[in-house]
């Protein structure tokens, strides 16, 4: 009985930035999703795998530096199994690929196998891999279907190696570039095939691992679509039947937090909730908050949330969701040293901040900042 164990990870997208990481932390984000690599290579051998598939979008794009094709390539290396790599969106083939450039064709570990030909691939004895790689970013028809044409139910274990979103995904009905159901499941009936390992989506589909045609899901976080860390599959494939598990091998997370705040004792347990999150280094983090506050509160929460800004690997709101409203409690100011013109401004914009004026949110900001000048109390 013919039988393979494989990895199946896929949207790698190497060089990757993120626009609301700075600094140091776009360094670390860029360089991880490569260190990552070795990562799958570990885990690999660990499970006896024979080989690792990566479904497309090995790069972001074709225009990195020598330096970083190098060092991906080094982590491809370490891997010490055969890993093939397909072609997909972001670095397709044609002019100007990124294959084609000298830093790969002279850098690639001899581990390294690029899928650069539509149709059967060896990979072990009575073992292919059907490959359907992107010849351009716009291709004008389905990108697997034509990877199917020929194979017979010969009794050799196929992995169609693919990359699009499927017709029942994609929200694009008119999209040429849609990968169509039918013909895959089709061929996978006729046993001409045995397993479809598809990229282009970041997120794992199905979840629950059933069936023979599945997405990966990107091994590093890339957006706050995805819940939680990266993953990739282990496939186990026999002609009789494929088992699917999913493993983490991901250190960055993109976690909003929505979060409905209307009392100090919110904030206090939105302190809590900050502290037990690790590692704060490789966490994104996006708040949504809605709810009231008073001026004290919204002031230790603006307190909090700097303190934190300086942590985690960025911390911003949404602000297009956010609706959180500071209605100043009459009693704040009075402990504080706010007399005569200061006064008088406080009525008038504690009356703005809580009407329906057009400027009641800057009204409300106005006093926030004030409340801060004559030492109002943050905690």
């Amino acid at each position: 009985m013919t039988s393979t164990r494989f990895l199946h990870t896929s949207d790698w997208q190497l060089g990757m930035t993120r626009h609301y990481l700075e600094g140091e932390a776009q360094s670390r984000y860029t360089g991880d999703r490569v260190e990552t690599i070795r990562r799958i290579g570990e885990l690999a051998r660990e499970r006896g795998c024979a080989f690792v598939v990566v479904a497309g979008d090995v790069f972001e794009h074709a225009n990195l530096s020598r330096r970083d094709v190098g060092r991906a390539l080094d982590a491809m290396g370490a891997v010490q199994l055969p890993v093939y790599l397909l072609p997909g969106n972001h670095d397709p083939l044609g002019p100007g690929s990124i294959y084609a450039q000298d830093a790969f064709r002279q850098l690639a570990p001899d581990n390294v196998v690029l899928l650069d030909d539509v149709g059967p691939w060896p990979a072990a004895e009575g073992v292919e891999l059907v490959a359907a790689p992107w010849r351009s970013k716009r291709p004008d028809a389905d990108p697997v279907a034509p990877a199917l044409e020929g194979l017979a139910a010969d009794g050799t274990l196929r992995i169609v190696v693919g990359h699009g979103m499927l017709d029942e995904l994609d929200p694009d009905q008119d999209s040429l570039t849609t990968v169509r159901r039918a013909p895959l499941d089709e061929a996978l009936a006729r046993r001409a095939i045995h397993y479809v390992a598809l990229g282009d989506r970041h997120i794992r589909w199905p979840e629950d691992g059933r069936g023979a045609v599945h997405y990966s899901g990107t091994h590093e976080s890339t957006s706050f679509r995805e819940h939680g860390r990266g993953q990739v599959l282990e496939v186990a494939l026999e002609d009789t039947g494929v088992q699917v598990t999913a493993h983490e091998v991901g250190r960055w997370e993109h976690l909003r937090l929505q979060r409905r705040l209307d009392g100090p004792e919110d904030v206090d347990a939105l302190r809590a909730e900050l502290a037990a999150l690790t590692p704060k280094e490789r966490i994104i983090l996006q708040t949504v908050f809605t709810g009231t506050l008073s001026l004290s509160a919204s002031a230790a929460l603006e307190n909090l949330l700097a303190q934190q800004a300086e942590v985690f690997a960025s911390l911003n709101a949404w602000e297009r969701h956010t609706d959180l409203v500071v209605v100043p409690d009459e009693h704040e100011f009075e402990d504080l040293d706010v007399g005569g013109y200061a006064a008088d401004a406080v009525v008038e914009l504690r009356g703005r901040a809580a009407s329906d004026a057009e400027d009641a949110p800057a009204a409300g900001d106005a006093l926030r900042l004030l409340y801060r000048l004559v030492g109002g109390p943050t905690r």
